[in-house]
């Protein structure tokens, strides 16, 4: 059950753009108050349900997988995918956290000295002016570098290792959706909400 009610969950704001991720559990509360709506892909089209009609919907069609329904002493339902928020028609503002992660995000896995691009586990993050001459942990401050490079720049400013920076660092610009993580199955099983556009220009300056 537990690992069910922790199942990711699409949210809609009033005007069916993606504006969050939340637990299977959190969404089921937001159903039960009437505050959301399901969304369910049919053949052709999304249906919308209340939280009464999809319990019903559920008996005339459980779920084929167990991590797809939700089980009481009475009924089993079916696990929602994608909830319609009922009031809420804005876009969230959010920050994006300073993570190794979102760094290498942000500056697409490319060293930002050499220019070439690496698996994540062949990079570093680099102080652009080093911690010791005052430099901070700060998205204008960090940048993607290589081993290579971080190793040859070392504990100097970029000039003095007579190296330069291919971009300078900025704080990303906060998209919707632009900080989820989801694995291919999510991507696919979302794609008809998700604006590709998003996806391709995650943390872009």
């Amino acid at each position: 059950m537990d690992a069910v009610l922790e199942q990711p969950v699409l949210v809609l704001n009033r005007l069916w753009q993606a504006v969050n991720v939340i637990g299977a559990k959190r969404a089921f509360g937001l159903l039960a108050r009437g505050h959301a709506q399901v969304v369910h892909h049919a053949t052709e089209d999304f249906r919308v349900f209340s939280f009464m009609d999809w319990m019903d919907f559920s008996v005339h069609n459980p779920p084929l997988d167990e991590l797809d329904a939700v089980h009481t002493p009475s009924t089993v339902v079916r696990l929602p995918r994608v909830i319609l928020l009922t009031v809420f028609d804005k876009l969230p503002r959010k920050e994006i956290k300073l993570t190794r992660s979102n760094v290498f995000q942000r500056d697409k896995d490319t060293c930002q000295y050499c220019g070439q691009v690496f698996d994540r586990e062949d990079l570093n993050l680099d102080h652009v002016i080093p911690r010791d001459r005052g430099g901070k942990t700060t998205w204008e401050n960090i940048v993607c570098s290589c081993i290579r490079c971080n190793s040859r720049k070392a504990n100097r400013l970029p000039h003095q290792a007579h190296m330069r920076l291919i971009r300078k660092p900025v704080r990303p610009k906060w998209r919707p959706v632009i900080s989820l993580v989801l694995d291919n199955k999510q991507r696919e099983r979302w794609k008809d909400f998700l604006d590709l556009a998003y996806w391709n220009v995650e943390l872009e300056e």
